[in-house]
């Protein structure tokens, strides 16, 4: 199970083979009925960007796995958790990570640069749910998962409960689901997931969760959404790519370029931290 760490739903090959046929669905249905909402060359970089993490998979796991296994040997401390319940906690616990996780790639360039590439995608639509960055391994996404393995949950609860949480935001990306009333109190929607893609200067850096918007309600990151036309989507201040090399990079290349630039200690580590 430590391979859906950093192998998770959207890069293990059957199951990306069935998330992008689901992603087919939603096409044949929206131009059906006429709704537009795809561009075959911002889909076709989304592919070649999700096939780009089937061929680094193997890296990660490599370096990975045998890390999370030594940091469970040597755990501060044994829970011995079982049962249904316990593993609903430790989902509930994944969670919270994650809005954490989230929330700092935003905040931090260095973290952004890979996460960014999720966010290039002009159109929010089921394609874009595994346009993935390439270099998890490099921005220390990992980290975050290590620490509730350190304090004694198994490595196969926390990538579980990790899995199952970006399976469950993979359906945040369909334009096909509108409002579901009082359940947008709890939890994170396709409505709530349309604010958080949108670059509407307004709307930056909100609704980070993963199942639950209640961290954003409680942490003051959530903003309700607008009139769905009035959204845009992309990364504010840079043109679309389309070349799945550009996009992976990209961000990497800027940071490193500003960084070159910087003059001095204080400056460089706000180009790094920013």
């Amino acid at each position: 199970m430590i391979e859906l760490l950093h192998g998770a739903p959207q890069r293990h090959p059957l199951m990306l083979m069935l998330l992008m046929g689901i992603a087919f669905a939603e096409i044949a249905w929206l131009a059906w009925r006429r709704r537009g909402g795809y561009s075959w060359l911002d889909s076709g970089t989304s592919m070649a960007i999700a096939v780009g993490n089937l061929l680094i998979r193997p890296l990660n796991l490599l370096l990975l796995a045998p890390l999370f296994a030594w940091v469970y040997a040597h755990r501060l401390f044994d829970p011995q958790l079982q049962g249904p319940w316990a593993f609903l906690g430790v989902v509930l616990l994944v969670d919270f990570i994650y809005y954490v996780f989230h929330r700092s790639s935003h905040m931090l360039r260095w973290m952004w640069a890979t996460h960014g590439v999720h966010h290039s995608s002009t159109e929010l639509n089921l394609s874009a749910a595994y346009r993935l960055g390439w270099t998890e391994l490099l921005s220390g996404t990992w980290l975050f998962l290590l620490l509730p393995v350190g304090f004694g949950i198994s490595p196969t609860w926390v990538t579980a409960a990790f899995a199952l949480n970006l399976l469950y935001q993979f359906v945040l990306h369909s334009r096909l689901v509108g409002r579901l009333g009082p359940l947008e109190w709890v939890f994170n929607t396709p409505t709530h997931h349309r604010v958080h893609h949108a670059m509407n200067e307004e709307l930056l850096d909100r609704n980070f969760g993963g199942i639950l918007i209640v961290w954003d309600r409680l942490f003051g990151t959530f903003a309700a959404a607008p009139d769905e036309s009035a959204l845009r989507y992309g990364i504010a201040g840079r043109a679309p790519r389309y070349n799945p090399f550009a996009v992976a990079f990209g961000e990497w290349r800027a940071m490193f370029a500003e960084l070159r630039d910087a003059q001095g200690l204080k400056a460089r580590l706000r180009v790094l931290t920013g």
